[in-house]
């Protein structure tokens, strides 16, 4: 097994030192990332999370009252929203049309482009 390893080693050429110092740029960038990280850059970036949401409680949804249960008791899936059953309505229509003229479309689509290419 060794030799095998050899032999692919062998096989691989070594970096270039172009490669080398992007390699060694991209190291010092993330240990220049990584001294950023400390507990008070933590606790700064926490209390701004909590400003923002702060900031923005008026567009919160209050979920006293509501489900947010994606499987019921048996684990099956939940019920669609009114919302996402309209979507899905709504695409239905847009989408709906017999499989003779969808696929007339498409070969419409298609005899139309690959002449254009002959031309070409």
């Amino acid at each position: 097994m060794s030799f095998a390893f050899k032999d692919l080693k062998n096989q691989i050429a070594e970096e270039s030192p172009k490669t080398r110092k992007a390699l060694e740029k991209l190291k010092r960038q993330m240990d220049a990332a990584d001294k950023k990280i400390t507990p008070q850059a933590l606790q700064k970036k926490a209390i701004e999370i909590h400003r923002w949401i702060a900031r923005h409680a008026s567009n919160r949804i209050i979920l006293k009252n509501k489900s947010i249960c994606l499987f019921d008791e048996n684990e099956h899936a939940a019920k669609l929203s009114q919302r996402m059953l309209k979507l899905a309505d709504n695409l239905k229509r847009e989408m709906n049309g017999s499989s003779e003229e969808i696929a007339a479309q498409f070969y419409q689509h298609h005899s139309t482009r690959s002449r254009s290419l002959k031309e070409d």
